[in-house]
C-alpha cells in the first residue's frame, strides 16, 4: 500500500510539472516582458548635445579638414663603395646609385584655389610632393615658391571643394590664450594638442633670418612642421615650425610663425613667385650696457652699424660704421631685429629716411632702398 501511495505522489508531481512547462510555452505573456530598445538607448549620451564646458571640439572641427599631410620624396645619389677601389673603378667608373629618401610633414590649405602653406624645410629639395587630405583624397602638389628666410613655402594642388582654414588676427592674441596645434606627429595620423601662448615676438633664436615666433607649450613633435596653430574659434594663428628639445620630442617649448608673416609671404609668392624685401647693405650689432658705456650713450635702444657694404645703399647715403640707427622713416628702432624687419618692409627702389646718431649728434640721411639678395642655402 505504501509503495502505491509513493508511486501516486510521484505521478502527480510529474504531471503538474509538465502542465506548468506546457502553459509557459503556449502563453509567453507569463514570462517577463522584454524591455523596449528605446528604454536602453535613452541612457546613452546625445551626440547632438552641446559640448561640455572646456571642450574645444568645435574649433578643432573647423580647422582639422584644412590641415593636410605632406609626403616628400627626394632622390639621393650615392657612390657605390667598390668604385673607390682603384681596381674595381675600371668596372664601376664614376657611376652613382640613386636612393629615395622620404619625409613627412604637415600643411594648411589657405585658399579654395588649392594654395597650401607649409615649412620650407618640409619641402626643401623635394623631387615629388604628395598631399593627403583628412577625407582620404590624395593629390600631387607643385611648388609655387619658397622663402627660406622665414622657413615658409607655398605649394598647390588641383582638387575641387577644398576645405579652407580661416586666417585669424594674431595681433589680438595675448600670452595665456588657449591654442591648439594640429598636425601629423611621427606619422601616427592627424592629432590635436592643446596648450597656451607662452610668449609672443620671440627672436634671436637663430632658427630663421626673420624671427617673430609665437611660443607655445602645445605639444609639437616631428611631423607637426607646417601644421596649424589655431585659437579656440578655429582661426589660424600660426604655422608650427620648430621645437626646443635635446631629445627630438616635445618638452613644452614650441614655436610657430605668426599668420601675419605667413600671409605676407603667401601674397608675395602668389604674385611674384618669391618674396621681395628691402635692403640697405649694413651689418648691425645690439647695444649692450658695455657698448653704451663705451660710446657714452644714455640709451639702450637702437642698433649699432658694425659694417657697411661698399657701394651699397647705406654707403652711398653716407652711413658709416659706428653710427647708431635710431629710426627708419620715423619708426623707432628698438634693436637689431626691429631694424631688420623695418628695412625688409621697405620697397626696393623707393626713398627712405634713416635717423642716425654719430658722435652724440642726430641727423637724417636719405637713401635709395636696394633689393635684398637671395638667401644663401
Amino acid at each position: 500500500m505504501r509503495r502505491l501511495w509513493l508511486l501516486f505522489a510521484q505521478t502527480v508531481t510529474i504531471a503538474l510539472a509538465l502542465f506548468f512547462v506546457y502553459t509557459a510555452v503556449q502563453r509567453p505573456s507569463v514570462l517577463p516582458k522584454p524591455v523596449p530598445l528605446a528604454a536602453h538607448t535613452a541612457v546613452l549620451a546625445d551626440a547632438s548635445a552641446p559640448p561640455s564646458p572646456g571642450s574645444y571640439r568645435a574649433a578643432a572641427g573647423r580647422a582639422m579638414p584644412a590641415v593636410v599631410n605632406i609626403l616628400t620624396t627626394k632622390a639621393v645619389r650615392k657612390r657605390h663603395p667598390l668604385s673607390r677601389d682603384p681596381f674595381f673603378k675600371r668596372f664601376f667608373g664614376d657611376r652613382d646609385e640613386e636612393d629615395d629618401q622620404n619625409s613627412l610633414g604637415s600643411g594648411v590649405i589657405v585658399s579654395p584655389q588649392g594654395y597650401i602653406l607649409t615649412n620650407y624645410h618640409v619641402v626643401e629639395a623635394a623631387d615629388e610632393i604628395q598631399v593627403v587630405l583628412p577625407d582620404g583624397r590624395k593629390a600631387a602638389a607643385r611648388m609655387v615658391g619658397t622663402d627660406p628666410e622665414t622657413d615658409l613655402a607655398v605649394v598647390r594642388i588641383e582638387l575641387d571643394k577644398l576645405p579652407v582654414v580661416n586666417l585669424g588676427q594674431v595681433e589680438q592674441a595675448k600670452v595665456g590664450d588657449v591654442v591648439l596645434a594640429i598636425g601629423n606627429p611621427f606619422g601616427v595620423g592627424q592629432t590635436v594638442t592643446m596648450g597656451i601662448i607662452s610668449a609672443l615676438g620671440r627672436n634671436n633664436l637663430h632658427i630663421n633670418h626673420f624671427e617673430n615666433f609665437i611660443q607655445t607649450d602645445a605639444a609639437i613633435n616631428f611631423g607637426n612642421s607646417g601644421g596649424a596653430l589655431i585659437d579656440t574659434q578655429g582661426n589660424l594663428l600660426g604655422i608650427n615650425s620648430a621645437i626646443y628639445s635635446q631629445t627630438g620630442g616635445s618638452v613644452g617649448i614650441g614655436f610657430a610663425i605668426p599668420v601675419s608673416t605667413a600671409r605676407n609671404v603667401l601674397d608675395a609668392i602668389i604674385k611674384d613667385g618669391h618674396v621681395v624685401r628691402g635692403w640697405i647693405g649694413v651689418e648691425s650689432q645690439e647695444i649692450t650696457p658695455e657698448l653704451a658705456h663705451s660710446f657714452g650713450l644714455d640709451r639702450d635702444s637702437g642698433a649699432i652699424i658694425a659694417g657697411v657694404v661698399r657701394n651699397g645703399p647705406a654707403d652711398k647715403a653716407g652711413i658709416k660704421p659706428g653710427d647708431i640707427l635710431l629710426s627708419v622713416d620715423g619708426k623707432a628702432v628698438k634693436d637689431t631685429n626691429e631694424m631688420l624687419n623695418l628695412i625688409a618692409q621697405l620697397s626696393p627702389g623707393g626713398q627712405s629716411t634713416m635717423r642716425i646718431l654719430r658722435k652724440s649728434r642726430e641727423s637724417d640721411l636719405q637713401l635709395t632702398v636696394g633689393k635684398r639678395p637671395p638667401a644663401k642655402k
